[in-house]
């Protein structure tokens, strides 16, 4: 192999995000390409293909963690990440190292030659190298937007998950529901088992898996879940599961294990899984920045919550638990998210703004983010605005109340600025 181009995965990092013109380019010829001059064989384990709009994260780490209890080995393809640049390539529930990334990327580089790659199809390419040498049990890959035509749909994926489906990604995938479900319905394939965990299901699915021959599972048809307060179930027309409750925050998150369970069940025959391995795994997955609690007194909740659905079932989070106190929200989001419609689910339950700008051009300005706060009926004494996201932190930790929590969102920036400034300041439960 030639000399890396570059030591650290710092500076391979730093190049890429100059290397491509476009930070996103659909398409899949030039990633495909590249992968056939590093690999001209596929994986011989599964592959499971999650897309959808929320909850791909936490399907994934769902079933990493079932096959995981199992005992069989894992690898996860992940986006974005929330610390560290690890964090989206995993072995066996770990993160790789840097060294396994950079020799990966230098692989990528000379296989790549003259074909420009973005960011994201870089690292694609590198999770699918670094994959290729470990030849794991399951490959686990989560899409990184729509699915038709992302760098992860080079791969055949044996069985696929469609999570949510609402709007998000609008200027590349489409403006309606059912532009998006066509989009993300591009990672089935024909004869080929599909679950759905998303009851309200675009007809473009169902239309894509019909002409494909495609087995499609739905959440409320073929399968079904129920919680109780202590427990909750999980059936079919000839199972029937009683199962603990999950370490996952949130209601929705049943919906997710839900559709993991279904995935799980239909590849039963290829990767046994015993009711104990599902029971523990269910139990020991966990997720960061998913309603996680950084500290108490006062509570500090973070949310990668970032469009309107996600900031829904935040709302909905946020009124299950019972709290005397005000809620201060720290907020900073994309500009190319649809900041209105998403800010409108959660208004009513945020007492007082905190309004920052994320550490990325894609950033929405703070001013146009307070003037749709003050659009959604809140007064401006109740709206604070900063230069940035450390400088809102110290201020809210010095007007906030023991009985006060904080609640960051909007973002994964938003999520992961916070995150490494109280893990600095050692502030993390």
């Amino acid at each position: 192999m030639n000399k890396p181009r570059f030591e650290t995965l710092e500076g391979w990092l730093s190049w890429q995000e100059t290397l491509h013109p476009n930070e996103i380019e659909l398409g899949l010829v030039r990633v495909a390409e590249v992968f056939e001059r590093l690999h001209s064989q596929r994986f011989t384990c599964p592959v499971i293909t999650v897309a959808g709009t929320n909850g791909k994260g936490s399907s994934i780490r769902l079933l990493e963690s079932i096959y995981l209890a199992c005992g069989y080995t894992t690898a996860s393809y992940t986006s974005p990440h929330l610390l560290h640049y690890n964090e989206r390539i995993r072995l066996n529930g770990v993160s790789v190292s840097d060294d396994e990334i950079v020799t990966a990327f230098q692989r990528v580089d000379t296989a790549r030659a003259e074909i420009s790659l973005t960011y994201f199809e870089f690292g694609t390419l590198a999770a699918l190298d670094i994959f290729m040498q470990q030849q794991p049990d399951v490959v686990l890959l989560e899409v990184g937007l729509g699915g038709r035509l992302d760098a992860v749909n080079i791969i055949d994926a044996d069985i696929a998950l469609i999570t949510s489906i609402s709007l998000d990604h609008t200027s590349w995938l489409g403006h309606d529901r059912e532009s998006i479900g066509y989009e993300k319905a591009g990672i089935l394939r024909a004869g080929k088992s599909a679950v759905c965990s998303e009851p309200d299901i675009p007809e473009s699915i169902l239309q894509h898996a019909q002409q494909l021959g495609a087995s499609l599972h739905q959440i409320e048809k073929e399968y079904h879940y129920q919680l109780d307060e202590n427990q909750w179930y999980w059936q079919t027309n000839s199972t029937n599961r009683i199962l603990p409750l999950l370490t996952l925050s949130g209601q929705h998150q049943y919906q997710n294990a839900a559709g993991v369970i279904m995935v799980v069940q239909l590849l039963q025959s290829e990767l046994p899984v015993t009711e104990r391995g599902l029971e523990t795994g269910l139990k020991n997955a966990q997720l960061a920045g998913r309603y996680q609690k950084l500290s108490h007194n006062p509570d500090w909740i973070v949310d990668v919550a970032h469009n309107p659905d996600g900031l829904q079932k935040l709302a909905q989070n946020l009124t299950r638990e019972t709290h005397n106190g005000r809620t201060l929200g720290l907020v900073g989001m994309l500009a190319d998210k649809d900041i209105a419609t998403a800010l409108a689910e959660i208004c009513k339950y945020i007492d007082e703004w905190h309004i920052v700008p994320l550490p990325t051009s894609r950033s929405a300005s703070v001013v146009d983010l307070e003037l749709l706060v003050e659009n959604l009926g809140i007064k401006p004494s109740y709206i604070h605005v900063y230069e940035t996201i450390s400088e809102a932190k110290k201020a809210i930790e010095k007007l906030a109340l023991e009985t006060d929590r904080i609640v960051v969102f909007g973002s994964f920036y938003t999520v992961s600025e916070v995150m490494k400034l109280a893990q600095q300041a050692d502030q993390i439960i």
